[in-house]
């Protein structure tokens, strides 16, 4: 069992119960956001706990060994805490969700806490949302240490791939807006295709701070991969980073960082052994 107070044991073991369900939402930005499913708000460990959303999981189940422990959490959309514009841009993505049982009729009692977990998918559903909470042990779920592969595994500008990402950094502005996913810079003048793969982040507008990788670029027209959350606005700033297909030629030619290639473009694939029993 859950360690819990022992006054709240008790409560727990009691014919009747008061007992209220409390979320507390951290962002990795640093915002906490706090719900809960009683009609009223609770105060409790320095916080108050609103009760103007409501919040219903499924339900939460524990089990023994190393198996992942998830839960989907259903809410409305409240475009007093949480919009959809927000969920689109990955505002809520990664966030560290704790879920705590108290009495309300006496939160004093402290709480029982139930799960602690990050933010995975999260689905529009009607005037709503479901978010998936996954446990912690889902980290161990991952994949560690790198398999062969003729691209390259290092993303630009990381410790593997060395190259200064910065130098190949530029800024602007948007001078006209095609939609949410594509707009034009006519002040650009790079080859066609030089920032396709690459990494743009909005700098100012109703995206400041949101991020999408580039399809594709030519004569200073942006397409991104998908549209963003909010809408395009003249003028808006952004930054752009260079894009890499993690191909060996393109880390030749266009970077000049070959010594650094972290991928094994020269090992003979499938294809090869296919052909091979062939002749």
């Amino acid at each position: 069992m859950r360690p819990c107070s022992a006054a709240l044991t008790a409560h727990l073991g009691a014919e009747v119960t008061s007992l209220a369900t409390l979320w507390r939402l951290t962002r990795r930005d640093g915002s906490v956001m706090t719900f809960t499913d009683h009609d009223r708000d609770i105060a409790f460990d320095g916080l108050t706990y609103q009760a103007r959303s409501g919040f219903t999981p499924t339900t939460v189940v524990s089990a023994a060994g190393l198996a992942v422990d998830n839960l989907d959490i259903q809410s409305v959309l409240d475009s007093a805490d949480i919009g959809e514009d927000d969920l689109l841009a990955g505002v809520y993505d990664g966030a560290i969700v704790e879920i705590l049982v108290v009495n309300h009729a006496d939160p004093g009692m402290g709480a029982l806490h139930l799960r602690k977990g990050v933010i995975g998918e999260v689905r529009l559903s009607g005037q709503g949302f479901v978010a998936e909470l996954r446990g912690l042990s889902a980290a161990l779920g991952q994949t560690i240490g790198q398999l062969y592969s003729p691209s390259c595994r290092a993303d630009l500008g990381d410790d593997r791939c060395r190259v200064s990402s910065s130098a190949y950094t530029v800024g602007g502005s948007v001078g006209s807006v095609i939609d949410r996913r594509s707009f034009v810079d006519a002040t650009r003048g790079e080859a066609e295709g030089w920032f396709a793969n690459g990494l743009l982040r909005w700098t100012s507008g109703a995206n400041a701070g949101a991020e999408m990788e580039v399809k594709g670029f030519a004569g200073g027209r942006f397409e991104l991969l998908l549209p963003m959350p909010r809408a395009i606005a003249v003028g808006d700033g952004y930054r752009v980073q260079a894009g890499c297909d993690k191909r060996f030629a393109t880390c030749r030619d266009r970077f000049g960082n070959q010594r650094n290639f972290q991928g094994e473009p020269h090992v003979p694939g499938t294809d090869y052994l296919f052909a091979a029993a062939g002749r």
